[in-house]
């Protein structure tokens, strides 16, 4: 690997010295994950410096982080004292050394105990997942509401055997007082606490009784209209990709699948190159509620910006998902990177669009598909809804129908 990086000099220098192996392994894993060419230059050459620096041997055992650290600050001095000026080198090298060592086994973490509570989430989230049969999508939200109000709850107390009823009002409370939550999600939180309760109560873990005492704030049917951008700000949005940067094909073909099938962004994050039958002209699309994947026909424009990602932008990779990250390490997309992608284009629009998430475009695509006079049964069936009362609260917010019905002429009737 090292004839392909250096010349034969700096080669030979790299091949005679000490953890030939172990560098080689490192560096073939990071160009597994992407890192181009010139980055991997730098990083062998870093390795060098590392191995020196730390006196590292095949014999070596772990080495403590604050070693590391003081070990990279001898090596990089501050050009002038009281300077930042390299400090960004100090911290890339910092950065090379413990991701390295880790790699090799040998980087000595600090051995954190696991919170009192651990147990309890654990065994909660099997029985979720078990029992209740939740998708995990479902299992990280619904577990991360109960592991927030078990840190809060630990901080002050040893036992869930003090829960009282009382520490429940005040945890709902807070979510509203301190968290800005919604009362939609207030709803949720108290919910998905007493789930958890009625859980702990079944296992002795707290005094019976107190999940029926659960209160949560009442949710009026149609409270909160669900909202979209108009589909003139959808096409707005798409004409920020007409680009030809990899990000901008890349980007272009997620938010078209976002818009045009109405995804959630967990179903577009998901898709796998599978999922694409060019032979038959379908996208099979797996649903994240319901556990069900469903063919749908694959449209000529989304189509054909899916050949251009793949043939120009999508990394080579043993990934089986479509949609990578454009730069190393390369990796399937993350929720929280979906939903930046689409905040990042909406927010750069003139003037921007509210609001701005992954599933504000799903609701474009309803309420658009509603102003061309399809049914809500359609529309449901384009959405993957298996409720109808899911797909009328988009009637709700159709403005356009309703004005018009406002200027109906009633004729000879008034």
């Amino acid at each position: 690997m090292f004839d392909q990086l250096f010349e034969t000099r700096a080669a030979l220098r790299h091949l005679n010295s000490p953890l030939l192996q172990e560098r080689l392994q490192y560096l073939r894993y990071c160009a597994g994950r992407g890192y181009k060419r010139s980055t991997l230059r730098m990083l062998a050459q870093d390795l060098l410096r590392i191995q020196k620096i730390l006196c590292l041997t095949s014999s070596s055992g772990e080495i403590d982080p604050a070693a590391v650290q003081a070990a990279v600050k001898r090596w990089v001095p501050r050009w002038k004292p009281h300077s930042d000026c390299q400090n960004w080198r100090q911290k890339e090298m910092f950065s090379h050394a413990t991701q390295w060592l880790r790699y090799l086994k040998r980087l000595r973490l600090p051995q954190v105990s696991p919170p009192v509570y651990q147990p309890m989430k654990k065994g909660f989230t099997a029985y979720l997942r078990l029992e209740r049969g939740l998708s995990a999508e479902t299992l990280r939200t619904r577990c991360g509401r109960v592991e927030d109000f078990l840190q809060w709850f630990f901080r002050k107390h040893d036992s869930l055997r003090q829960l009282r009823i009382t520490d429940l009002d005040e945890a709902i409370a807070r979510k509203g007082r301190d968290d800005g939550y919604s009362r939609q999600t207030i709803q949720c939180y108290a919910s998905d606490l007493r789930v958890f309760v009625r859980y702990a109560e079944g296992r002795g873990w707290c005094s019976p009784g107190l999940a029926a005492g659960i209160m949560s704030p009442r949710v009026y049917r149609g409270e909160r209209l669900r909202r979209g951008p108009f589909w003139d700000d959808v096409q707005r949005l798409i004409a920020t990709t007409t680009g030809d940067r990899p990000l901008d094909v890349r980007d272009r073909a997620l938010l078209l699948l976002l818009a045009v099938y109405g995804l959630r962004s967990g179903e577009v994050r998901t898709l796998k190159l599978d999922d694409v039958d060019w032979e038959r002209n379908l996208l099979f699309i797996p649903r994240t509620k319901g556990r069900r994947i469903e063919p749908y026909p694959l449209s000529a424009t989304v189509g054909e910006a899916i050949v251009q990602y793949l043939q120009r932008v999508r990394p080579r990779s043993l990934y089986r998902e479509l949609f990578l990250t454009v730069e190393a390490p390369i990796q399937p997309l993350s929720s929280a990177a979906v939903r930046r992608i689409v905040t990042r284009r909406v927010l750069s629009l003139d003037p921007p669009v509210v609001p701005h998430g992954a599933h504000a475009l799903r609701h474009a695509c309803a309420t658009h598909l509603l102003e061309q006079g399809f049914s809500l049964k359609e529309i449901g069936e384009h959405l993957g809804h298996r409720n109808l009362n899911s797909t009328a609260r988009y009637a709700s917010v159709n403005l356009t129908g309703l004005r018009e019905v406002a200027n109906f002429s009633l004729g000879g009737l008034l």
